[in-house]
């Protein structure tokens, strides 16, 4: 039985911590002319803005969670484990292509599209076919299910964006499902003690 290591377990952990944590610091450094509502967490990260180095470390260390948790999650099928790495790096490529203040950019709209679909499809790539008994977060009909809830939320901030419709509590729920998920699969899966080497 393949099982999880410590660190990726503590990865897992991480990433819905540093997530949240970095938004609601750069929020506080945005001050009050920032409506989260209204906004996206991508205006925090912009070159310039208030809290530009807490959101840019955050995304960092989210991307190396994601990669770190990829690489410790073995009883998790390839294809799913380089779509969770994906998504860790795209995080990361954020730092390179930051938001503008105000208005849109390609290049970082490209960037996050790119993450968000890999961190939505991931799950379904990961699904281990193979054994009936396999963890709970593996089995099929658990993957799809949260890759159809994540594909539905993307498509919700898709809208809200076109439409001002309070993109920014959609952006947040999505973003921390995102990063939960790999925390909850992590958990279904038997665990390595300190000790035990790969």
């Amino acid at each position: 039985m393949r099982l999880i290591p410590w660190w990726a377990l503590l990865s897992a952990c991480c990433a819905p911590v540093v997530l949240v944590s970095a938004w609601a610091i750069a929020q506080v450094l945005q001050g009050p002319g920032y409506d989260p509502a209204d906004k996206t967490i991508s205006v925090l990260a912009s070159h310039g803005a208030p809290g530009y180095w807490p959101m840019t470390a955050a995304l960092l260390a989210l991307g190396g969670c994601y990669v770190a948790t990829a690489c410790g999650l073995r009883p998790a099928a390839l294809p799913g484990r380089a779509a969770l790495a994906g998504g860790g790096l795209a995080a990361m490529g954020l730092t390179l292509v930051p938001a503008p203040l105000r208005g849109g950019d390609l290049g970082h709209g490209t960037v996050a599209t790119t993450g968000f679909v890999l961190l939505a499809v991931w799950p379904v790539l990961a699904a281990d076919r193979h054994h009936p008994h396999a963890p709970w977060g593996l089995r099929p009909p658990v993957t799809a299910a949260a890759t159809a809830a994540m594909t539905a939320g993307a498509l919700l901030l898709l809208l809200t964006l076109l439409r001002g419709w309070a993109p920014g509590i959609v952006e947040r729920a999505l973003t921390f499902a995102q990063a939960l998920w790999p925390l909850l699969v992590v958990l279904s899966c038997p665990r390595a003690s300190r000790g035990t080497g790969p």
